[in-house]
């Protein structure tokens, strides 16, 4: 790509003028998260942006369900989804109990079904 059609194309990202329009500027710095609320909402939202994990979740959002329910329901072995729960655990998206030798696995709570909820009526507007 020649420099003139790289800078035509850089122009078309830009502001074409220079006017800082300060009070929407201020107003984005008073709203703005602190960096570790950054940092765990984009690990939210990865954690739902991969299909498994994903899976699961919308799994979970009808019913609570083992391990060994859930492996059966994504046919994957057991040891893949325990590794994919242990991470939805740490972003305090599922819970667990244990009844017996059996673990079920339930959504944190309410939020993240509504989460879900919102992504699909996005979806299918």
């Amino acid at each position: 790509m020649d420099r003139e059609v790289m800078m035509d194309k850089n122009r078309e990202d830009a502001c074409l003028c220079r006017i800082i329009h300060s009070e929407r500027v201020e107003k984005a710095r008073r709203t703005a998260l602190q960096a570790p609320e950054y940092d765990r909402l984009a690990n939210l939202f990865k954690a739902m942006g991969d299909p498994t994990r994903l899976q699961i979740l919308l799994a979970l959002s009808q019913e609570e369900m083992c391990v060994c329910d859930l492996a059966a329901f994504l046919n994957i072995t057991e040891s893949a989804v325990s590794h994919q729960l242990r991470m939805l655990r740490q972003l305090y998206l599922v819970a667990n109990r244990r009844d017996g030798p059996v673990l079920y696995y339930r959504l944190d709570d309410g939020h993240i079904t509504r989460l879900l909820d919102i992504g699909l009526e996005h979806l299918r507007e």
